[in-house]
């Protein structure tokens, strides 16, 4: 499938970056994006994105900025905040937050000082950076102290992470983070930090999109702060969002700005507000519990075909395969993929021997070939393919890889993706 030429304006003025986005959207049209944390936007969210909104600035909030003519401006930002607040049920929301990061971040500057101790989940393990880890700036300005998984089972021991609450009285709990195949337990973390004294932060950004399609338990009942991005499952614009309850709106908007960011990104304000608005529609519902069901149909057919999976399976939309059994290194794998069309990251496991740039591990995930519409009777197929793609990747068979990149480009053009365009 070849895409029609788009973006007239762009080719005429750089015609080299109008190639180069051209390139991608045929590379995002043609391949099988595995990739749990990417997604595909519609056509509504990229509209808003590229929007004059780009031209304002308007440090502060609605009705509070320190510049003029902010009256559309505050109004889509007052859409935004609305619909987060209405969608996921919370008290109070702040849209600013250029990305997730940044918005942990705000956290920090909101309830901690530098060096009291916090305590999220260990990166390898499946945690983030951004929870305490060594070597960002989290765990270089904080004491972070890190739980993880047991070997055995791959799951949370809560006895563990009470036990070490208990010892170390950290200020900041994370529960959340990037590698976690499993349904969170947000009841049993908030009882944890009630008994030591914590603000429980819950790190949604994989899983938003899920909560909000009713597809993964809330933790808006047990959390003090609840932090996200507004991509990944959540299928809206790279941005961020912070929620919480009412006591904490003004530590957490003085945190945003001007703790650490002047004006918000106006446009990406507006395409939250829109992204907000569509997983808000019944479709949207459809949309989550489909992302799930692709999820456990190709960890299931994984399984059969003797793959070594983290946890056993998944309960949400992502899968941590562990290659070691397969005798090829994540890395290797997940490069011989890309090749068959089949877009993946290689990714550590729990316990991993192996070195975080050279992992034994692959992470994979069903958001956006749900978005393009394929089931639970296309997952078979998608395992087969990575099967073949993985032995081919042991073997240096790149001839396997080539015939996997026609079919994977066969079924990807009976499948549109949304915002991309069309024949």
């Amino acid at each position: 499938m070849t895409l029609p030429l788009s973006h007239p304006a762009l080719s005429a003025t750089d015609p080299e970056i109008a190639a180069l986005v051209g390139a991608e959207e045929q590379l995002q049209a043609d391949t099988l994006r595995l990739i749990p944390s990417e997604n595909y936007v519609s056509q509504a969210v990229l509209e808003a994105s590229g929007t004059v909104l780009q031209n304002k600035y308007s440090e502060g909030y609605a009705g509070r900025r320190y510049y003029e003519g902010q009256q559309n401006i505050d109004q889509v930002e007052l859409l935004a905040t609305t619909r987060a607040k209405t969608l996921f049920g919370v008290e109070h929301a702040n849209v600013q937050p250029y990305s997730g990061s940044p918005a942990n971040l705000a956290v920090y500057l909101a309830f901690a000082e530098p060096g009291d101790t916090v305590m999220g989940m260990a990166l390898p393990m499946g945690g983030h950076l951004t929870h305490g880890w060594g070597v960002s700036a989290t765990g270089k300005w904080f004491r972070g102290v890190q739980y993880g998984v047991r070997p055995d089972t791959g799951l949370i021991d809560f006895d563990e992470v009470r036990e070490l609450a208990l010892k170390e009285r950290p200020k900041l709990i994370f529960c959340g983070g990037t590698a976690l195949p499993r349904t969170i337990d947000f009841a049993a973390f908030a009882e944890i930090a009630r008994e030591s004294g914590a603000v429980l932060v819950a790190d949604i950004a994989h899983i938003a999109g899920l909560i909000a399609g009713g597809a993964h338990p809330s933790p808006v009942p047990h959390a003090d702060v609840i932090s996200t991005t507004t991509h990944k499952t959540l299928r809206g614009p790279r941005g961020a969002m912070l929620m919480s309850r009412e006591e904490h709106a003004r530590a957490i908007d003085k945190a945003v700005f001007p703790g650490l960011q002047g004006g918000p990104h106006n446009q990406t304000t507006a395409a939250v507000a829109v992204a907000l608005h569509e997983a808000a529609q019944p479709s949207f519902r459809d949309y989550a519990h489909a992302v799930v069901a692709n999820a456990e149909a190709l960890a299931e057919a994984l399984l059969a075909r003797g793959f070594d999976l983290v946890s056993g399976g998944t309960d949400n939309h992502l899968i941590l395969m562990d290659l070691t059994p397969k005798d090829v290194p994540g890395k290797v794998a997940a490069k011989a993929l890309d090749r068959a069309g089949i877009v993946v990251n290689y990714n550590t496991v729990p316990y991993d021997p192996r070195k975080p740039f050279d992992p034994s591990g692959v992470r994979i995930g069903t958001p956006s070939l749900t978005s393009r519409g394929l089931g639970t009777e296309h997952m078979p197929a998608v395992a087969g393919w990575i099967d073949r793609g993985v032995t081919a990747a042991r073997t240096g068979d790149e001839e396997a890889l080539t015939a996997i990149r026609a079919e994977v480009a066969d079924l990807m053009a009976a499948f549109p993706a949304p915002g991309l365009p069309t024949d």
